[in-house]
Order: C-alpha cells, then structure tokens, then sequence
C-alpha cells in the first residue's frame, strides 16, 4: 500500500550537475539495476517503513540516497534525486515545530532525536542545499500546486495501463503529458511542463492574487504561498522539468472522479475571472476545487 501523499518533482537535466555527480547521475540513469518508474515510488516507500520499524527507529538515513527519478526526451536525460536524507530531516524539523515537547519521545527515542538533529546541523554550517527536489502532501493536492500547469499536460493511466479517455498520452514535447517518462502500466495521474512554464504561470497568478485580493470568499491561492512555491522553483536549472504525481491519491477515488478531475483547469479559470475582475466566478471555481478535494481530506480522520 502506497502512502496516500502527492508530490511535486523537479527534474534538473543531468548537465546541470557538476562532477561527478554528473558522471554519476548518467550512469545512473542506464543502469539496469535502478528502480524503474513503475517500482520507485513503492521501493522509496518501503526504505522508508523499514527505517520506522527498526528497532530503535531511524528517523532519517545516515547517507543520503542514491537514487532518482529519471526522464528523458530524445538524447536529453532530465534527473530529480530522492534526498531522502535532507527529506527526512525537513519532515521531522516540521514535526517537532507542530508536537508538543512532551510528546516526541513517544515517536522517536531521544537518542535518535540528538543524533538526527546534530547530523542536520552540521549539515546547515557546511553551506550546503536545503531544497529538496521533491516536495510531498499528505490527503491532498495544495491547491498553489496546480498553478504551474496546464489541462493539456495531464496524463491519467488506469490500473490497465490503459489511458484516461480523453487524455491519452501526447506524442512530441519533452514537457507533455507523460510521454518522455519510462513506461507503466501503474494507475497513476500526473502532468509534467516545462520549468520556464511553471515559473511564468506562478508569477501572473502572482500578481493577479497581490493586485485582486477578494476578502473574505473563499479563494484557494494565498500569497504567501505562491512566493514560497516561486521561490522554491527558482532554485533549480532553467531548463529543467516540473511534475505533479497524484501519487497515493488515486487508490482513495475511483475511475470516475480521476475522468473528471479538473482541478487544474479550475484554478487558471479562477485566476483568470479574478484577473478580469469576476469575482463570483473566482469565488465559483475555487468552491468547485475545494468541494472536491473535501471528502480526500476527510479520509485522514476516517476510523
């Protein structure tokens, strides 16, 4: 059983590492050995309940993965690295910020908590990254996620391996659908664009959101939120590629809400009404995008 989480990915193209990582990444990236797109995502998962099952648990690795997610177009080869460890050490900073600190020994043994905490500060004075290239949602999609595409980059593939009616797999450009992906016949939903595309479409949302704020309605895109998601995708190669995987979420809805999901669609339409100055359509297509991703939220509480 996968984690019922979404994820956003960059994918940086394999030139845009310095040596050797970018000799390392290459043969990485032919290697038969490597988890195939069909398998990471359960493989990710699996370290990671061994680690938590351990006895004492292993809140994060002691090196840094070795693993990424790999996709190409034409003789370009586009890599996200897992980071498990800068991960594991961003959730549980997030973690002990929301717990109370007489609860986290109930989660973690302190010895493993000091151990945690010492590896990622020394890790801070070295100077180096503290972005992830993979950012994770538990129950649900934010709704500054579907921002950075369009409806024609979305690819839906049934547990068949069959496409989604009406959205079948475009044939051409390195940022359509899922077509540059490794093959699979997993049920999955994900689109993929190009990064100079999401990070214009981040800046009009923008700057639609600072100059027709709508007080008091229901409008899913915060600011704060949106500078946060630029920022984030600024940090990476201009030419890289931006995908939102469903991921989990599509084992808690059937066939039917995966066909008419359009929460994409609804939040550039949103943006657009709200640019135009159409409040009530705004206010309409946010209520869409909340109203469907309620009950999937909900489920996190289900007995």
């Amino acid at each position: 059983m996968l984690p019922y989480a979404a994820y956003l990915r960059v994918y940086e193209p394999v030139t845009a590492f310095p040596e050797p990582a970018r000799t390392l990444w290459t043969a990485y990236a032919e290697s038969r050995r490597r988890p195939r797109r069909v398998r990471a995502l359960a493989v990710e998962h699996l370290q990671a309940l061994q680690r938590l099952t351990a006895d004492p648990p292993e809140l994060a690795p002691e090196l840094e993965s070795q693993d990424a997610y790999v996709r190409r177009s034409g003789d370009a080869i586009y890599v996200c690295p897992w980071g498990t460890r800068l991960r594991s050490w961003l959730a549980y900073e997030r973690f002990r910020e929301r717990t109370p600190a007489r609860l986290v020994p109930m989660f973690a043994p302190p010895a493993e908590t000091e151990r945690v905490e010492r590896d990622f500060e020394r890790w801070k004075r070295t100077g180096r990254t503290l972005r992830p290239h993979i950012l994770t949602s538990t129950w649900h999609v934010p709704p500054t996620w579907f921002v950075p595409f369009a409806p024609a980059e979305r690819c839906l593939l049934l547990g068949d391996g069959t496409a989604g009616k009406g959205h079948s797999a475009p044939a051409a450009p390195e940022h359509a659908g899922c077509g540059p992906t490794t093959a699979a016949t997993a049920r999955t939903l994900i689109y993929v664009t190009a990064m100079a595309e999401a990070r214009r479409r981040v800046e009009v949302a923008l700057r639609i959101v600072r100059t027709r704020p709508v007080d008091g309605e229901p409008v899913t895109l915060g600011e704060g939120r949106l500078e946060e998601l630029g920022r984030w995708l600024s940090g990476f190669h201009p030419r890289s590629l931006v995908e939102l995987d469903y991921g989990g979420l599509v084992h808690l809805v059937d066939d039917r809400w995966l066909h008419a999901d359009a929460s994409v669609a609804e939040t550039a339409v949103a943006l657009a009404a709200l640019e135009r100055g159409e409040v009530e359509l705004a206010v309409a297509m946010s209520t869409r995008l909340l109203d469907r991703w309620r009950p999937v939220r909900a489920l996190e509480s289900a007995n």
